[in-house]
């Protein structure tokens, strides 16, 4: 069990004083202590420390080896042996702090055996250097990036998470709202407006402008969210703006036919994030079509989810503007004509033959 967020408890046995131990071991164990991610505690022998790790007390075992200082001082490889309890995740998690401080530890001790060998001077001396020089150099920071690149992947951390999101759950709580039209259905309110001269198309249009509404204030929601709080790129802002829009018709459409379709509020609420999280799947909300197989990523392009995704790695990932996106804007427009328009009829449909059976 890791003891804090990010902490991993890790048991270290010393190498014993009557085989060589000496300041580069100790100078092991103090690293260990001072790393990220590691809380030490000391065990005075190994015996201790495997019952330790198999009761669950510490995730990982450092054995400091025997001769430690006199292999290296040698010239000799040493190997630090870590021990973990094979079907525990989290000591396989922690072995990997370790070696990042053992590599470190290494890479001080590698520096002077280099310059002794070569500069001259003792062992000891070169290591008291390095670990000065190590102290007063900073760090030299990696940073990749691909220049014109062109990538199947959205962009990795938030910058996947966030569109992907917005094109899940914009579709999937339009579904689930499908429940407040067939609530309103059954309490009889559409049969009340339509004895007023109310049309049933017009009854239609708002529920439609309602749900487009609610659709892009959880867009810009999310949108604004994503860029604030987690410095989401939202890529060119016309396009991006054009494909949240569209996007926000699809769901409406999605919405209101929803809501012509079911019969209870308890069916849309149940069905409809099912429906709304497997077209999710399909269509590569969850992971990029790209590492799909050929006829799996063709069966995904039949959801709309799929060419929003499409859209947004476009746009984030190959620096896409309105006219790279054309294809895709007008797939999602296809997919909102035709949904809206189903959903108009069948909710027309509900509503008019509602009122000839109350009137009958």
């Amino acid at each position: 069990m890791v003891s804090g967020i990010d902490e991993f408890r890790v048991a270290v046995v010393p190498a014993s004083s009557g085989s060589g131990a000496g300041p580069v071991a100790s100078e092991l164990a103090s690293d260990l202590d001072r790393s990220d991610g590691v809380r030490v505690i000391r065990y005075a022998d190994e015996s201790t420390a495997r019952t330790a790790v198999r009761r669950g007390e510490v995730d990982a075992v450092v054995l400091v080896p025997t001769g430690l200082d006199a292999g290296i001082r040698a010239g000799r490889d040493v190997t630090v042996p870590v021990l973990v309890e094979p079907s525990g995740a989290n000591g396989h998690a922690a072995v990997s702090s370790v070696a990042a401080a053992v590599s470190e530890h290494a890479a001080r001790l590698q520096a002077a055996r280099f310059a002794a060998g070569t500069v001259g001077g003792t062992f000891d001396e070169r290591l008291a250097q390095a670990r000065t020089v190590q102290k007063t150099i900073p760090a030299i920071a990696v940073r990749s990036e691909t220049v014109n690149g062109q990538s199947d992947y959205l962009p990795l951390g938030y910058g996947y998470s966030t569109p992907t999101m917005l094109v899940l759950f914009v579709f999937i709580n339009s579904l689930a709202g499908g429940a407040a039209i067939v609530s309103t259905r059954r309490s009889g309110v559409y049969a009340r407006a339509l004895a007023a001269p109310v049309r049933a198309r017009s009854l239609v249009l708002g529920e439609a402008v309602a749900y487009l509404a609610l659709a892009l204030v959880q867009s810009a929601l999310i949108v604004g969210i994503g860029s604030l709080a987690f410095g989401v790129s939202w890529g060119d802002p016309l396009a991006a703006g054009l494909l949240i829009a569209v996007w926000a018709l699809v769901g409406t459409g999605a919405g209101v036919l929803s809501g012509a379709f079911f019969r209870t509020p308890e069916q849309a609420n149940a069905i409809g994030p099912a429906l709304g999280i497997g077209l999710g799947m399909l269509g590569g909300c969850m992971w990029p079509l790209a590492i799909v197989p050929s006829w799996l990523r063709t069966m995904g392009h039949a959801v709309p989810q799929a060419w929003a995704v499409d859209a947004w790695t476009e746009l984030l990932s190959r620096n896409g503007g309105v006219l790279d996106i054309l294809r895709e804007l007008a797939v999602l427009t296809a997919f909102a004509v035709a949904l809206l328009a189903l959903a108009s009829l069948g909710l027309r449909r509900r509503l008019t033959s509602a009122v000839v059976v109350r009137r009958s």
